[in-house]
C-alpha cells in the first residue's frame, strides 16, 4: 500500500472518530452510556462478521493468540469505551476529544519499550507543537479548566487503555487481517458488556422508544466509528508504526469541535480555531521524516 493512501486512510478514520463524539452525545439524550456502548459494539460485530464471512476475510484465531485477543478486547473496546463514554457523558464533546488526543504524548514511551521505535527531532517538535495547540483549546484565559474532574479521569482511563491497545494491535496486525482483528475484538467486547447491560439497563431499555435521529446516530457509531474507522486504523498502525499512527489522533478534536459547533451548538471561539491550526501544523511536522524503529518486540 502506498504511503499517500495510508495517510488518506488515517484522515478518514480520524474523521469518523471525531464525529463519534457528536453521535454519542445525540444518543446519550435517549440511552445511557452503557446501552450506547453495547449496541454500538453489537451493530459493529454483526456488520463486520457478515462482511468478513461473505468475503472470506475472517480468519480463525490461533490457539496461542487467544489470550492476546482477549487482552486486546479488554483494553479496547471494554476499558476504552467505559472511560470514553462515561467521561463524554460528564464533559463536552470537544473537551472529550481533546483529552483523547493526548494519546500521542504517551504512546512514544510505550513504543520505545516494546518496539524500540524512536522519533527524530523534527518529529518530537511536531508532537510538542500539537500539544501546545491542544492547550490553546483546553485552557481558559485564567489558566483554569472548567470541567467535571471525574469526567477527565475517566477520559484518561480511555487514553491509557488506548496506548497499550495500540501496542497489542501492532503485534496482531503482523499476523492477522485488520477485518479479522476488529471483528473478533468487537464480538468479544460485546460479550464483556452483555451482563452489565442486562443487569443495569435491561429493564429500562425495553421501555424507551427512540426517535429516528437517535437510531441513525447509533447506526453511525456501530458502522462507521466502531467498524470502518477501526479497520482502517489497523492498516495505519501496521504500516506507520505505533508512534506516527498515534499522532494522527491529534486530528480528532479538530473534527469534533467543528461538528460540535454546527450540530450540538457548542462554543467555537477564535482561540479554538487557532488551536486547531496549531494541531494540524504539529501533525504535518511529525510526519516529516521516517520513524526510526527496530523489529524487536519485548511484549
Amino acid at each position: 500500500m502506498k504511503k499517500f493512501q495510508i495517510h488518506i486512510i488515517a484522515f478518514v478514520s480520524m474523521f469518523f472518530w471525531g464525529m463519534s463524539y457528536v453521535w454519542s452525545k445525540i444518543v446519550f439524550e435517549t440511552y445511557s452510556p452503557l446501552t450506547t456502548i453495547y449496541f454500538r459494539l453489537l451493530i459493529s460485530s454483526v456488520v463486520l462478521f457478515l462482511f468478513a464471512f461473505a468475503t472470506g476475510m475472517l480468519e480463525p484465531i490461533q490457539k496461542k493468540d487467544r489470550w492476546l485477543f482477549l487482552g486486546s478486547a479488554f483494553l479496547n473496546p471494554f476499558l476504552y469505551f467505559i472511560g470514553e463514554n462515561y467521561g463524554l457523558s460528564l464533559v463536552s464533546a470537544s473537551l472529550s476529544s481533546i483529552i483523547v488526543a493526548t494519546i500521542p504524548l504517551f504512546a512514544p514511551f510505550a513504543a520505545y519499550y516494546f518496539f524500540k521505535e524512536r522519533l527524530k527531532p523534527l518529529n518530537v517538535t511536531g508532537l510538542i507543537i500539537s500539544f501546545m495547540g491542544l492547550l490553546l483549546i483546553i485552557v481558559n484565559k485564567d489558566f483554569g479548566l472548567n470541567a467535571n474532574p471525574w469526567g477527565i479521569l475517566l477520559l484518561f482511563l480511555a487514553v491509557f487503555s488506548a496506548v497499550f491497545y495500540i501496542i497489542v494491535l501492532k503485534r496482531l496486525s503482523l499476523k492477522y487481517r485488520p477485518v479479522t482483528i476488529i471483528t473478533w475484538q468487537n464480538m468479544i467486547g460485546s460479550l464483556f458488556f452483555l451482563p452489565f447491560f442486562l443487569f443495569i439497563d435491561g429493564a429500562s431499555f425495553i421501555t424507551i422508544r427512540p426517535d429516528i435521529i437517535t437510531v441513525a446516530s447509533l447506526l453511525m457509531l456501530g458502522i462507521f466509528a466502531s467498524s470502518v474507522a477501526y479497520v482502517l486504523y489497523t492498516y495505519v498502525v501496521k504500516y506507520l508504526g505505533v508512534i506516527k499512527s498515534s499522532l494522527y489522533t491529534n486530528l480528532i478534536p479538530v473534527f469534533t469541535i467543528i461538528f460540535s459547533f454546527y450540530l450540538l451548538g457548542e462554543h467555537f471561539s477564535p482561540k479554538k480555531m487557532i488551536g486547531m491550526l496549531v494541531v494540524i501544523v504539529g501533525v504535518v511536522l511529525s510526519e516529516i521524516g521516517k520513524t526510526e524503529s527496530s523489529k524487536e518486540f519485548n511484549f
